[in-house]
């Protein structure tokens, strides 16, 4: 198992940038497959990005292709988002969620998640 502990959320001006980590228990981190999620009230969880153990990512979700970029350095056992030019409609609660086999693109592909940091954009 894995317990996933996401940080770096908060309040940020539109056309900012912010950087999120996705903290990984255990000493097999390494061998997940990740993912980011954002969330807003009354709509499912959308998909942002996935990557492999070794680095290799799925497309982007179109809301956030050429803004967001997904990374991880499992010598700390963290998974990152870095979001730039950021909008009020990238308002949400982010959601970092892990796996094993394969990537996945839906919510329903992951087995393991964290609670969730709130980003807020203000126009």
């Amino acid at each position: 198992q894995v317990q996933l502990v996401e940080s770096g959320g908060g309040l940020v001006q539109a056309g900012g940038s912010l950087r999120l980590s996705c903290a990984g228990s255990g000493r097999t981190f390494n061998t997940y497959y990740m993912g980011w999620f954002r969330q807003v009230p009354g709509v499912e969880h959308e998909f942002l990005a996935a990557i492999t153990w070794t680095g290799g990512t799925t497309p982007y979700g179109p809301s956030v292709v050429a803004r967001f970029t997904i990374s991880r350095d499992n010598t700390k056992n963290t998974m990152y988002l870095q979001m730039n030019s950021v909008k009020p409609e990238d308002t949400a609660v982010y959601y970092c969620a892990a796996r094993i086999g394969r990537l996945g693109v839906v919510t329903r592909e992951y087995d393991y998640w964290g609670q969730g940091t709130q980003v807020t954009v203000s126009s």
